[in-house]
């Protein structure tokens, strides 16, 4: 459930070719998220028909979208202004997609008290980073980045009753997404590489492919 950050300064060179990569790498990403959404809420209905699981994978898949598609738009406009507003608005999403991608496990497959406790405080701390976006990227680059990290590692605090509610397939994907956009934090830091950012993106969409499966195969689910 963990996600990290774009690039934080938005006077980061990039070569043309870079920065055409770094918009269409996202941009795949949104177009599969809008198809994403549509499967989850698709299956949602037809398997599930529970207010509750439509609402909350609807909020996961629309976390998607919003994501990919400021990722693909801060990178695809080359104008400085907009460019400066448009990272604000990608960071930003970024702790939506964090809290969209905690809400079906918290609703659904957790409930009850712990759920919903859970569903709160990640939203009001996605709101919180939101509001302080301006404060974050001006004081540190790595302030978002480490709580970006901190916030999608939180689901460490209700492993135990996850275990317990969750089947190990689903926790096998949980886990594996959480560790892909970890991983592609090396590509974050490691500028030096070409295409760097790409990667990272790459590793970041990876990350949200394998919490879409374990939401549709083991939240929803549709084979059961």
């Amino acid at each position: 459930m963990v996600i990290s950050v774009h690039a934080t300064d938005h006077t980061r060179r990039y070569t043309t070719g870079e920065e055409i990569a770094n918009a269409v790498t996202h941009g795949i990403a949104a177009l599969m998220s809008i198809a994403g959404l549509a499967i989850l809420v698709g299956f949602a209905v037809a398997y599930s028909g529970s207010p509750t699981v439509i609402t909350a994978v609807s909020v996961f898949g629309a976390s998607m979208i919003f994501l990919y598609v400021a990722s693909t738009l801060y990178h695809a406009i080359p104008n400085p202004k907009a460019k400066r507003i448009l990272q604000r608005l990608d960071h930003s999403m970024i702790y939506v997609l964090i809290a969209g991608s905690y809400t079906p496990f918290c609703l659904v497959t957790l409930e009850g008290v712990t759920g919903i406790a859970l569903c709160i405080a990640v939203w009001a701390i996605a709101l919180a980073g939101i509001a302080l976006q301006g404060v974050l990227i001006k004081k540190s680059k790595w302030l978002n980045s480490l709580l970006y990290l901190a916030m999608g590692w939180l689901v460490i605090l209700v492993i135990e009753p996850l275990i317990e509610n969750l089947a190990n397939g689903g926790l096998w994907l949980l886990t594996a997404g959480g560790l892909s956009y970890s991983l592609g934090v090396i590509f974050y830091i490691w500028k030096s590489i070409p295409y760097s950012h790409a990667i990272w993106h790459v590793f970041v969409f990876a990350g949200t492919v394998l919490q879409f499966l374990a939401v549709l195969l083991y939240v929803i689910p549709v084979f059961h």
